[in-house]
């Protein structure tokens, strides 16, 4: 299914990172849009709302959670839900986006993106939560696939059968993270091309790509810290080709280089958009 999304033609972005403040306030490089990290900038006033503010003076920004523990058993935390929101309403992000896994149980934080077994009841009860905080924020709710490295034996279903389901039943959209795919595909040996097949595209808001990490016993980890490897990017362009386009964001999260350094490897994925699409 081509991607009839309206936020396909944001371009290609970057994650806001602090060591490259002082470079984008003094040059202001022209990039399409940036990505925060929501939490960073949940506060009440400070130099994280300064620095934001002199971002969103020169560049679109749409929003990137990782704590909102959409997959927990406990409960929705509301207050979270209003400063999500309060933050919407300064960034003007088109869109907010968080992980199809849990962080959080018994009211404690574990700052980890935890998985879940694939089942029907799992799905449609993560699915109800789901539309409920899409319609509480008025803002399309991108749910982000997760880089996974253990498997549950009470999984009925394939990821991306999971992952298609939760989106269906909630009337929500879909961040779909490329490496993680790849990152998953590797770590539970199946065909990463079959779970972009099964994407309904116009359901996609956004693509994240990244470096991961080869460990020394082949497990793959979405560590964020190098440049995209070729593999991805081999996916990258299948995804492109099957889908019409996306709008396209790099991470880089660790080891971070310089500016140009990681605007330079996000611009790369220009090569592989300029490919003949499927009829």
């Amino acid at each position: 299914m081509k991607n009839t999304s309206p936020f396909k033609d944001l371009g290609i972005g970057l994650g806001l990172r602090i060591p490259h403040y002082s470079y984008i306030f003094a040059n202001k490089p022209k990039i399409d849009f940036f990505e925060i990290i929501s939490e960073n900038f949940m506060v009440e006033g400070g130099p994280p709302l300064e620095n934001l503010k002199k971002i969103l003076d020169h560049y679109p920004v749409v929003q990137h959670g990782v704590s909102l523990s959409l997959a927990s058993a406990e409960e929705t935390d509301w207050e979270y839900i209003k400063k999500l929101k309060k933050l919407t309403q300064i960034t003007k992000t088109p869109y907010f986006t968080d992980h199809l896994c849990w962080t959080r149980f018994n009211s404690h934080n574990f700052h980890d993106l935890l998985p879940i077994p694939y089942t029907e009841e799992y799905a449609l009860f993560i699915a109800e939560k789901a539309k409920i905080i899409q319609d509480k924020m008025g803002l399309p709710f991108g749910i982000e696939n997760l880089s996974t490295y253990v498997a549950f034996e009470s999984s009925e279903m394939e990821e991306w059968e999971f992952y298609n389901l939760v989106v269906e039943k909630s009337g929500c959209y879909m961040m779909l993270d490329i490496n993680n795919i790849f990152v998953s595909a590797r770590n539970h040996n199946f065909d990463a091309k079959i779970y972009l097949d099964s994407i309904k595209w116009d359901r996609v808001l956004q693509c994240h790509i990244a470096g991961p990490t080869e460990r020394a016993d082949g497990t793959f980890v979405d560590t964020h810290d190098s440049p995209v490897r070729p593999e991805v990017w081999d996916l990258y362009q299948y995804a492109w080709q099957v889908s019409g386009g996306f709008a396209t964001l790099l991470e880089w999260d660790d080891k971070i280089p310089s500016f140009l350094e990681v605007h330079q490897e996000a611009l790369k994925a220009l090569k592989f958009q300029k490919v003949k699409t499927h009829a």
